[in-house]
């Protein structure tokens, strides 16, 4: 086992927050395998039931397992979070590289462009984009990619900017590489670790979005389950049976949590500066 290896498992932020982020990505692949109960089995009969032997986490008010439905429901959680990350940091990251690169008229532009994009809230263009087309899992991943799009680039552009006037930068370009070439050899490795970071970041806040877009009836529909949609129905039900607010909020909780310790477990290690701090 190398020495990095050992210093990375050793970074309390980062063991907690693997640990918890592979236990939902497990519960998450779990559920396309079983699930204790079906989520689409209604037992009028048990509903609004606690936790007991039969039901872990209780039933909602249609008699449906609550750890079922939050099992189910971290696919659809997981499914938009990594997509909309993926979307952001595929547009964002090359049109940050190219205004740090480019300079001038071409930066101008691209963070103007960036700055109008930035304005609108996931939410809000969520809303307009189910204006169009109608709500679903898909338009949540469009809205929350559309919103990471300016974070990536603002990132990416920002690091990029300080490695330009560096000194095998400026080697690089002086035997005759070009732009282009400079930015792939030379800049986009040294930002792998930033770009990682705020993956993890925007991982986490993809979660929060994805839940309160379907909170409001934006996210993913019936008879999918989504933890947002839980809280949602949970609301009228909160004196009669609090559980069926409970689990779905720290599932939420938990795994936000996780993200979040695995991102901070990361910039200490990345981080030279901070790891030899620690």
């Amino acid at each position: 086992m190398s020495r990095k290896f050992k210093s990375l498992i050793g970074n309390r932020s980062f063991l907690i927050g693997a640990i918890i982020t592979l236990i939902v990505a497990f519960m998450a692949v779990l559920s396309f395998l079983w699930t204790p109960y079906s989520v689409s089995a209604l037992d009028i009969v048990a509903k609004l039931k606690p936790p007991s032997i039969s039901h872990w986490l209780g039933t909602d008010h249609f008699g449906r397992d609550i750890l079922s439905m939050i099992m189910v429901g971290s696919r659809a959680s997981i499914f938009v979070a990594f997509v909309s990350v993926a979307i952001g940091a595929g547009i964002g990251v090359p049109l940050g590289l190219w205004a740090a690169a480019r300079g001038g008229i071409v930066d101008e532009m691209l963070m103007r462009f960036n700055d109008l994009i930035f304005a609108f809230p996931a939410l809000l263009s969520a809303v307009m984009i189910t204006a169009i087309f109608g709500p679903g899992a898909v338009n949540a991943i469009i809205a929350i990619g559309i919103f990471n799009i300016p974070v990536f680039a603002r990132v990416a552009r920002g690091a990029a900017l300080a490695l330009w006037i560096r000194e095998f930068v400026l080697a690089a370009r002086a035997i005759g590489k070009g732009e282009g070439r400079i930015t792939l050899d030379h800049v986009l490795p040294n930002l792998a670790n930033i770009l990682i970071i705020q993956g993890t970041i925007q991982f986490s806040l993809g979660i929060l979005a994805e839940a309160g877009l379907s909170y409001v009836g934006l996210g993913a529909q019936p008879p999918m389950p989504s933890w947002g949609r839980m809280l949602f129905e949970a609301q009228t039900m909160i004196s009669l049976a609090p559980h069926m607010a409970l689990f779905p909020g720290l599932a939420i909780m938990v795994t936000v949590l996780g993200l979040n310790l695995l991102g901070d477990g990361l910039r200490d290690f990345l981080d030279p500066k901070l790891r030899y701090m620690r």
